[in-house]
């Protein structure tokens, strides 16, 4: 066997292809064809088959159609001449009496990748979607969709979208709802697709045909139609009141979201439907599944800022596993904290004492904070396990205790006393920045309570000089001069040290600046200082929670059994804004791009490339031998090349593809031609050496004009700009001497 990787191996391959013998052993060569994909899955080239696996198609095998097909998708962008081939292998196919092999066939040639395909499938997916067989009107359908996307900026065809749409009737299920898929993607730019009342009651009396995934399909599409009067909506409500029971959890939801939006001027309703899906969103939060786990509390805490109670019956089905990831664990905990009441605060209180212990620093510290939360509401039970975890003296769970007090003695003055008393030993436990923090606050704000809060100061005062935090030294600095209005016998000495180590050695100028301003705020007098600095030290208004109006279930329903509950509104917002702004519309850009030219008289030499300009691939091989390089430019490149990406991007500009590597390739090449209105012919290599990240691009030019070059590599360099995010890619172009040029 040679070495894998090798030509050697390819050779090997390609004498077995074609070895008559095999061939005539049908288990055999299938086994050869095997080994093909096999290794073109692993990595390996196998592109110089083509020939023979186009050969290997010729049988009544499925599954070694199967496996040619494959290999054919794969690399029909590489052998775009030799892909012809392949194409009309698989019309052939589409005429074959067996209907598993007109789908086949008839999915392959849509998903093929090369330069003018639509032409070769139009026809074949209009006759797929007249075919007797479901199977090939499944595939059909689907064609449709990526015809479209084959063809771009290309006018949608209303002869398939009305076809599209009466097929909606058709008696396969699947048929139906790939319609639905279908036409969401052709109309995409005018909103989707429409559900008018009769294709709504068709939808709803076809449901129980449907599988699972195609009833949530179904109801997803459904939240579109919106009844002309109760007496409908209640209609609907009725149909559909048997998929709220579904064993399926994406039926349960995609169901009980189109139940939110229908009832939406119905409160009294979406509460019973809330109240009937709880055993089932309890069922989804109980999952083995994590991923689906998590999903059910997201959305179980949708339902809690609407009716806070809504699971407190159930709140053990919160409690966390030792086996669980964090993630889990931190919304159950967030859970357990909204569902706390009179009945149950101590057991959930218990619970959550439990995973303060945890191994994980970020979980026993998030358990903490949701005590601390609680305390608001139920102070006296929380401080003592809040005092109980200082007994641990550990430095995590010693800071995320100092934190909560901070919090708490502003929203709860009642509990100041009991955690003033805490305080003292704390000092020694805490490493950490936010501790610190915390720690220093209270020690100034409520330092009266403190018996040894100057002392405790003064430890850091003497080690400020080796603290790194500038957020410590500031609120250092405050707590000194609160402390020093309120105990100035024992704070003036180290006061005094502070403020000169601020001013005259701190290098931090945030720090030096805070520093004056104390100096000279103390110059005006006590009484001053007091005015300024000595604050509130609560307020109890922003600590009633029992009090905040619940949420109306118009407010989330329309985002449930989405992913926004998963990321937030406010991620999810970022995230949209980055799609829209990402490659797709870069490309809708760079035709205004070129059109926002501004024009320097009728000879400019703009270049006008036609949108129509063919050349065959032996025209191609034959003017790049003869011609010259009239440019060659290398710039800086980054990015994995996607050959898909690329022809797409030039296609934009009327610049076609004659032949690409596929993705992963080393080295990277693509050829590239366009003809503009005048007869000009422009070739161009783009090469692409992943070990260098360079990007080598070498046009070449026929009647050659210097200003028509110039334009044209202006052309380029906005696509690869636009595709590589290369700032400096255009003004290199430009200004690179045309050294090449052939005089």
């Amino acid at each position: 066997m040679p070495y894998y990787g090798s030509e050697d191996t390819v050779k090997e391959l390609r004498r077995a292809l074609a070895n008559p013998g095999l061939q005539a052993d049908k288990l055999r060569y299938r086994n050869l064809v095997l080994k093909v994909i096999r290794y073109m899955s692993q990595g390996l080239d196998v592109s110089a088959l083509f020939m023979e696996m186009v050969k290997a198609s010729a049988t009544v095998d499925v599954v070694q159609k199967k496996l040619v097909y494959l290999y054919m998708c794969t690399y029909a962008a590489l052998k775009p001449n030799l892909a012809l081939l392949a194409i009309n292998t698989l019309r052939k196919d589409n005429t074959d009496p067996n209907p598993m092999v007109r789908g086949l066939a008839l999915r392959s040639m849509c998903s093929l990748r090369m330069p003018g395909i639509s032409e070769y499938i139009q026809q074949p997916v209009l006759n797929g979607l007249r075919d007797k067989a479901s199977y090939v009107r499944r595939a059909a359908v689907l064609g449709c969709a990526k015809m479209q996307t084959l063809q771009g900026d290309a006018e949608v065809d209303g002869a398939m979208v009305n076809e599209l749409y009466a097929m909606l009737r058709d008696p396969d299920p699947i048929v139906m709802v790939n319609c639905l898929r279908a036409l969401e993607e052709i109309l995409k730019r005018e909103g989707g697709v429409v559900i008018n009342k009769p294709i709504a009651h068709h939808l709803l009396n076809r449901m129980k045909d449907l599988d699972h995934w195609g009833q949530s399909e179904v109801l997803t599409f459904l939240v579109r139609y919106k009844p002309r009067s109760e007496d409908e909506m209640f209609a609907i409500l009725n149909v559909l009141d048997g998929f709220l029971k579904s064993s399926q959890p994406n039926v349960v939801m995609a169901t009980t979201k189109l139940f939110l939006l229908l009832a939406e001027n119905f409160p009294n309703v979406q509460t019973d439907i809330l109240e009937r899906i709880k055993g089932p969103l309890l069922t989804i939060c109980t999952s083995e599944c994590y991923e689906l786990c998590f999903l059910g509390l997201c959305h179980a805490r949708e339902i809690l800022r609407s009716f806070p109670g809504h699971f407190c019956g159930h709140y053990k089905k919160f409690y966390c596993t030792y086996s669980e990831p964090n993630y889990i664990k931190y919304q159950k905990m967030e859970i357990l904290r909204d569902l706390v009441n009179d009945e149950n605060v101590q057991q959930i209180l218990e619970e959550l004492q439990t995973y303060c212990t945890d191994v994980s620093v970020e979980l026993a510290q998030m358990a903490i904070l949701n005590i601390g939360r609680i305390a608001r509401m139920y102070s006296e039970k929380c401080v003592v396990i809040l005092k109980g975890l200082l007994g641990l003296k550990q430095g995590h769970v010693t800071s995320a205790v100092i934190q909560t007090f901070c919090d708490l003695v502003w929203l709860s003055p009642q509990c100041t006393e009991t955690v003033c008393e805490a305080l003292p030993g704390c000092e020694e436990y805490i490493k950490d920045n936010e501790g610190k923090q915390a720690l220093i606050w209270l020690l100034g704000v409520h330092g009266m309570q403190v018996p040894n809060a100057p002392y405790v100061l003064e430890e850091f005062v003497d080690n400020v000089k080796m603290e790194t935090s500038a957020t410590v030294k500031l609120e250092l600095l405050t707590a000194m001069v609160r402390l020093f209005v309120t105990r100035p016998a024992e704070c003036q000495d180290t006061l005094g040290r502070l403020l000169h180590y601020a001013i005259e050695e701190e290098l931090d100028m945030v720090v030096r600046d805070r520093g004056l301003l104390y100096y000279r705020l103390l110059q005006q007098g006590v009484e001053q200082v007091k005015q300024i600095v000595c604050g509130p030290r609560s307020d109890p208004s922003l600590g009633v929670i029992s009090g905040q109006a619940n949420e109306a279930v118009n407010a989330w329903a329309k985002d449930f059994n989405t992913l926004i509950p998963v990321y937030g509104q406010e991620h999810w917002n970022r995230m949209m804004a980055q799609k829209e702004s990402s490659f797709g519309n870069q490309l809708l850009a760079i035709n205004s791009e070129m059109d926002s030219t501004p024009e320097h008289g009728e000879d400019s030499g703009l270049v006008r490339l036609e949108s129509s300009a063919q050349l065959s691939p032996e025209q191609f091989e034959e003017y790049w031998t003869c011609l010259e390089d009239a440019k060659v430019v290398t710039v800086d490149w980054h990015k994995n090349p996607c050959p898909e990406a690329i022809q797409a991007a030039f296609q934009t500009v009327h610049i076609q593809s004659i032949a690409i590597s596929r993705a992963g390739a080393h080295p990277w090449k693509a050829y590239l031609f366009a003809r503009n209105e005048t007869g000009s012919l422009f070739l161009t290599e783009l090469f692409i050496d992943t070990g260098r990240k360079s990007l080598q691009i070498t046009v070449k030019q026929k009647n050659t004009s210097e200003e028509l070059l110039h334009s044209f590599t202006t052309v380029v360099g906005s696509v690869i700009q636009t595709l590589g995010e290369t700032e400096d890619l255009e003004n290199a172009l430009l200004a690179t001497q045309e050294q090449h040029c052939p005089h």
